[in-house]
Parts: structure tokens; C-alpha cells; sequence
């Protein structure tokens, strides 16, 4: 019996390694396939900061980076994952946030007041090509110019691994892990398309965030967990509790 991560590569292996010293036995099966975006940075804005929702987005300016005045300015990061990835790519002063684009916006908001960037400085957002939630806007309306670089996209992958079908098939999956709202319903179609949404959803469905869960009740699924903070140990936490609760 297998748990299903959907989580695009590289980051899966990571989880993989986190679910393993759990116990636990882990198929892939990524629904996103990361791709970069070239970065060209033609404002001539004087940033005093940069905003990450995603480790993504620092992997797809990687390489253009080096020896780059950006790599001086704070850099905040929405997770202890993102801020990880950042630091290794050569950037010194990484501040992390709660887990969440809200928490990232309070954090930026309260950076201000701790003299780390000015009140209206102008910050540059290092984004993916698909949004949850308008960072820039919401940051605006605090007073700060939100200069937004798209880095990166994430496109659906259409074809679910034939190994995971068979699991679904054989009911040796026992329950599914989601990151985001997009994944989540990049999952939905795959399952649609291959003929096994009915097994697929009929299993614990643990979900990072409250957007990626309810993408998954309104296609049917009846149990739905989701982390009690937006970090991969409180989702590993709520698989716990799941897979408790059909035990007994």
C-alpha cells in the first residue's frame, strides 16, 4: 500500500524521503511540469527587495544570477522550503514567512515597520505564470510599487504513471497528497481522462491548503484533510490522522 504524491519534480523526492521515514511506501505521480521562463529584467527600478511564493521561481532565475546586485537585496521567502532553495542559490539575506502568500504579505508589511525596507519601496516578485491570489496588488495597497516578473510556469501533465492507474485499479493506494489548487485539479483531470477519478477519490485526499481542498469536495471527494499550518510536516501529520481514522 502506497501513499500518491503529486508533486511536481524535483521536490517530490524530498517528500518521498520525508513519507519513507515514516514508514511509508510512495508512487509519483507529478501533474506539473515545471518550465522557466527567460528573465529579463528591462525596468529600471531601484528594488530594495524581492518576494518568492515558490522555490520555482528562484530555480528559474538561478543561473541568471550570478554576480547579480539582486543577490544583495533581503529576499522574502514564503517557507522555510523556498528560503532554502534561495539561500543555496546564493542570496544572504532570506527572510521566510509562515507558509502562505497571506503570511508573506504580513510578513513584507511588518519588515516595513522593522526599518528592513522602506514603507514605499519598490520590491520585485519573482512569480509563476498562474496566481492564487494578487501579492502585488494586495502589497500596493500598503503603500508598496510591486514590480511582477513571471519565471516560470507550471503546465499540466495529461497522462497519470500506468504503475499509479494500477494502484487505483487494485485499491493499493491509500491516500493522495496535494500541494496547491492547481495541482489539485491538474490531478482531477488525469484521473478523468485515464477512467479512474472514481478509485482516486474515494480515498483520503490531504491537502497542503483550503483552495487545493476544495477543488477536490467539489469534484466528490468525501475525505478531505487539510495541514493545520501550510507546511509539509502538518500535511504529513493530517495523513496520519487519515489513514488512523480508516483504521478504525
Amino acid at each position: 500500500m502506497s501513499i500518491l504524491v503529486t508533486r511536481p519534480q524535483s521536490d517530490n523526492e524530498a517528500t518521498a524521503e520525508g513519507l519513507r521515514a515514516r514508514g511509508h511506501s510512495v508512487l509519483f505521480a507529478p501533474v506539473l511540469k515545471f518550465e522557466p521562463v527567460a528573465f529579463h529584467d528591462e525596468s529600471e527600478a531601484d528594488y530594495e527587495g524581492i518576494i518568492v511564493t515558490s522555490a520555482n521561481a528562484i530555480r528559474a532565475v538561478a543561473p541568471q544570477l550570478q554576480n547579480r546586485e539582486l543577490l544583495r537585496l533581503p529576499l522574502f521567502a514564503v517557507g522555510e522550503h523556498t528560503a532554502a532553495v534561495a539561500r543555496d542559490a546564493g542570496f544572504a539575506r532570506v527572510i521566510v514567512a509562515g507558509g502562505d502568500a497571506a503570511a508573506l504579505r504580513d510578513k513584507v508589511v511588518q519588515s516595513a515597520r522593522d526599518k528592513v525596507v522602506k514603507k514605499r519601496s519598490t520590491l520585485l516578485y519573482l512569480a509563476g505564470a498562474d496566481l492564487s491570489r494578487d501579492l502585488g496588488a494586495e502589497l500596493g495597497a500598503e503603500g508598496f510599487n510591486v514590480i511582477t516578473q513571471t519565471t516560470y510556469r507550471m503546465t499540466p501533465l495529461k497522462l497519470l504513471p500506468r504503475e499509479v492507474c494500477e494502484g487505483f485499479a487494485a485499491h493499493e493506494i491509500r491516500a493522495v497528497l496535494h500541494y496547491s489548487r492547481r495541482s489539485a485539479r491538474a490531478f482531477l483531470e488525469a484521473a478523468r481522462d485515464e477512467g479512474v477519478e472514481i478509485s482516486a477519490l474515494a480515498i483520503p485526499q490531504c491537502c497542503l491548503s483550503e483552495t487545493a481542498a476544495g477543488v477536490l469536495r467539489e469534484a466528490g471527494a468525501s475525505q478531505v484533510l487539510v495541514a493545520a499550518t501550510p507546511d509539509e510536516n502538518a500535511l504529513f501529520d493530517a495523513l496520519e490522522r487519515a489513514l488512523r481514522t480508516r483504521l478504525a
